[in-house]
């Protein structure tokens, strides 16, 4: 099904839809991302992350996602190893009955699986089964960084891109990234990609590509997709007392992800904002903030309360570090940045059930901070002059329950 450019009626929605660069359609602003579809019950073997957590309640699902393109959404994301690989299995059935015919269906090229040229074929084949599809709209090389990036270029994956495109299994080829601007630049020009994927929010503006590459990007005219628009669900979980107090001093009351979803999609560069719904509840509020959502999405006032909203969660982190991998390895096997990042997000956001959880998982691998021997070799290497070990041991304390 293809949307005209701007608005259009569904189920009682006004939805927003926009160009999708050159390719001569639309599609809705919001996009329902598979990683975090709602579940049975935890995977024991998970430990909170949720690329690992296997058992999915597929009627729910199946609901929410009929349910989401019923009322307009017809852009779907999923990839390999969502939910253990489960996802493109349970998605591709919920596009059974009609429903394929009305999205566009993105999936992802898990590069980390690929150890010769002859994986690239083998795993789109079986993508193609497990969605149950003859072809996949949009085909995400999965979270480049600079090592495997430049490992499946020298594979050939460019040229395996435009074989996968001339055989009619996929239509467009596309990037997602967790690396810094640079790399993401270099990436970009590489190739015609029709589109790239970023992780992008209210704070994380200069996190990975950033709003540079979201504005070179623009630039080059490659559409955006932006994905963690909540930062992993943070920015709309119930907020901090201080931070309440800022959202209350907007003329117009909205919750705590409408703020957030408002601010990436004021960029005239955004395209869709993928959203991780993991009930019928997140999908209706969703649809519901989506309701006509175009720019301007904020006024000169609601920019300056993100702003301060912005400043307050970032002078409540625990630690400055800024995840540069100076510190390690640590010779006692310590994960000293990824524990530093869950003991910012206990700081800062309060609740954090999934830094717990993740955790956990540090402790159960013997790279928790109590494996620490105090030996001083990661502060001499900081070039932030941090007191790792005092934030660590406190890390440990606060992370414990």
């Amino acid at each position: 099904m293809e949307y005209p450019l701007g608005n259009i009626r569904v189920g009682g929605f006004i939805l927003q839809y926009r160009p999708f660069g050159q390719l001569g359609f639309s599609v809705s602003t919001l996009g329902f991302g598979c990683m975090r579809l709602p579940l049975l019950e935890a995977t024991p073997d998970a430990h909170g992350n949720v690329a690992e957590e296997r058992r999915i309640d597929e009627a729910l699902a199946t609901a929410m996602l009929r349910f989401a393109i019923d009322q307009g959404v017809n852009y779907v994301d999923t990839a390999y190893n969502y939910h253990g690989g489960q996802s493109e299995w349970v998605v591709g059935r919920a596009l059974s009955d009609g429903y394929r015919e009305k999205v566009k269906l993105a999936t992802k090229l898990p590069c980390w699986l690929v150890k010769e040229p002859a994986d690239f074929d083998r795993l789109l084949d079986e993508q193609l089964k497990k969605l149950n599809v003859s072809h996949i709209d949009f085909y995400l090389l999965h979270a480049l960084r600079r090592e495997s990036w430049d490992k499946v270029k020298a594979l050939g994956v460019l040229e395996f891109l435009n074989r996968a495109v001339a055989d009619g299994r996929i239509m467009y080829p596309a990037f997602s990234i967790h690396d810094e601007f640079p790399v993401f630049k270099e990436i970009l020009d590489a190739h015609p990609w029709a589109m790239c994927q970023i992780q992008l929010n209210y704070m994380d503006e200069d996190y990975q590509a950033g709003l540079a590459g979201l504005q070179y990007a623009g630039h080059k005219g490659v559409p955006v997709v932006i994905m963690e628009p909540l930062r992993g669900g943070k920015l709309a979980q119930e907020p901090p007392e201080e931070i309440k107090q800022v959202w209350k001093q907007s003329k117009k009351k909205r919750t705590p992800a409408e703020w957030a979803f408002r601010w990436v999609c004021d960029f005239p560069e955004t395209t869709v904002v993928l959203s991780g719904m993991s009930t019928m509840e997140q999908v209706r509020e969703n649809v519901k903030i989506f309701d006509n959502l175009k720019p301007p999405c904020l006024d000169l006032q609601e920019g300056f309360l993100i702003d301060k909203v912005r400043q307050i969660y970032r002078q409540r982190m625990a630690i400055g570090c800024t995840q540069c991998g100076y510190c390690m390895p640590c010779p006692a096997n310590v994960s000293i940045p990824h524990i530093l990042d869950l003991y910012n997000d206990y700081a800062m956001f309060g609740s954090a059930e999934g830094a717990f959880l993740t955790y956990k998982a540090l402790v159960a691998r013997g790279r928790d901070a109590a494996q620490c021997v105090e030996c001083g070799k990661c502060e001499d290497a900081c070039p932030q002059q941090l007191q790792i070990v005092r934030a660590l041991r406190e890390a440990h304390t606060a992370l414990q329950k």
